[in-house]
């Protein structure tokens, strides 16, 4: 070996490092910057167009939980036949302030908001549910905190297996349903197969939102319910960063959930206030997708890697969602995440798993 090989290596990375941390840096720009370099201004990728619900079968169900009943939704393409391969089950949990359908089925004339039917579409059995006190379901006159809503899983995921007869599904959570979800997947792992946490919290750290909510911890403690209208409704879509989401659509929500009624639960609220961390990343063994917007107040990009990187499964992924802040099913960014979702559930299975069974062993 040449005696002049370990500096003509040095001088190598050096000429290097200029080159590769320019492609480092022109892979964060955005798409906007990009198309000025080079000239070129690419195709909107988004496709945002109104799916026609004549093809989406749908069916409600009602889910016993004690004494009251929980609303249950259910879509895909087509309805179940005798004899068909089973699809995929994709469970969407709902966060603190809004029902399940206004929240994954949002009806907005000449608009296309519904994760249910965009997963029909793409092949998944799409279920949603109403947490107990909120939309269709009924109330047991608690506040429908973390626990309770745990609880409105199993008495769901139970009902789901007798009308498709399969054990594992796949879960998507946004915010709060994001801990209801996790904690799910803490008690009955076996019920898990895919998890995706939507502007979650971990410990609530450094948020400003869950800071400010913190003053009426009291009023939490003391009242099972607290009130809803449209001004609150209108704060999701402002109160982390204006413009994120498409003008007109906190007036599409209130349409939509005002009619369920002027209030909602306190549980969920006092949970992230009051009694953060809902959720043991060490506990959860199942695949995990982590989304959080650029501009979510309710957490902080630091707090939620701390839970990330304690996360067992290495089947994991952390991905945000540029432009968007805590509400992610009604960004303007949306179709980035039915893209990203969409990825991780379709992510192939890993073959090194099948080295202990000699599958494919040299």
């Amino acid at each position: 070996m040449s005696r002049n090989s370990g500096a003509s290596r040095r001088s190598f990375l050096t000429a290097s490092i200029p080159a590769v941390a320019g492609g480092l840096a022109i892979l964060k720009l955005p798409a906007e910057a990009l198309a000025q370099k080079s000239g070129v201004v690419p195709e909107n990728p988004a496709d945002l167009s109104v799916i026609d619900e004549r093809k989406i079968w749908s069916k409600e169900y009602w889910a016993p939980k004690g004494s009251i009943k929980l609303n249950i939704f259910r879509k895909r393409v087509g309805a179940p036949q005798a004899g068909q391969s089973a699809l995929p089950i994709l469970i969407l949990c709902h966060g603190s302030s809004l029902s399940s359908r206004t929240s994954y089925d949002l009806k907005w004339p000449g608009h296309e908001y519904s994760l249910m039917n965009k997963f029909a579409t793409y092949g998944y059995d799409v279920w949603t549910l109403d947490f107990d006190g909120y939309g269709r379901s009924g109330s047991s006159g608690g506040n429908s905190d973390i626990a309770s809503g745990v609880q409105d899983l199993k008495a769901a995921v139970d009902l789901i297996a007798k009308e498709t007869g399969q054990q594992r599904y796949h879960l998507f959570g946004e915010s709060s349903g994001a801990l209801r979800a996790g904690a799910l997947a803490m008690a009955a792992p076996e019920r898990v197969n895919r998890l995706v946490f939507a502007a979650t919290t971990y410990t609530g750290e450094g948020s400003p939102t869950l800071a400010d909510r913190a003053k009426q911890t009291d009023f939490y403690r003391a009242n099972a319910r607290r009130p809803r209208d449209k001004a609150m409704i209108a704060s999701i879509f402002t109160r982390d960063k204006d413009g994120t989401s498409e003008p007109g659509i906190a007036e599409a929500v209130a349409a939509m959930e005002l009619p369920l009624g002027d209030s909602v639960p306190t549980g969920t609220y006092l949970d992230m206030t009051a009694n953060m961390p809902i959720n043991d990343p060490a506990k959860i063994l199942a695949p995990v997708l982590m989304l959080r917007g650029e501009f979510d107040g309710n957490s902080t990009e630091i707090d939620l890697l701390n839970m990330y990187r304690k996360l067992p499964n290495n089947d994991k992924q952390y991905v945000t969602i540029p432009g968007a802040a805590h509400s992610l099913v009604y960004s303007w960014n949306r179709h980035q995440l039915w893209h990203t979702v969409k990825a991780f559930l379709e992510q192939p299975a890993r073959l090194d798993s099948r080295k202990s069974a000699g599958v494919g062993s040299n």
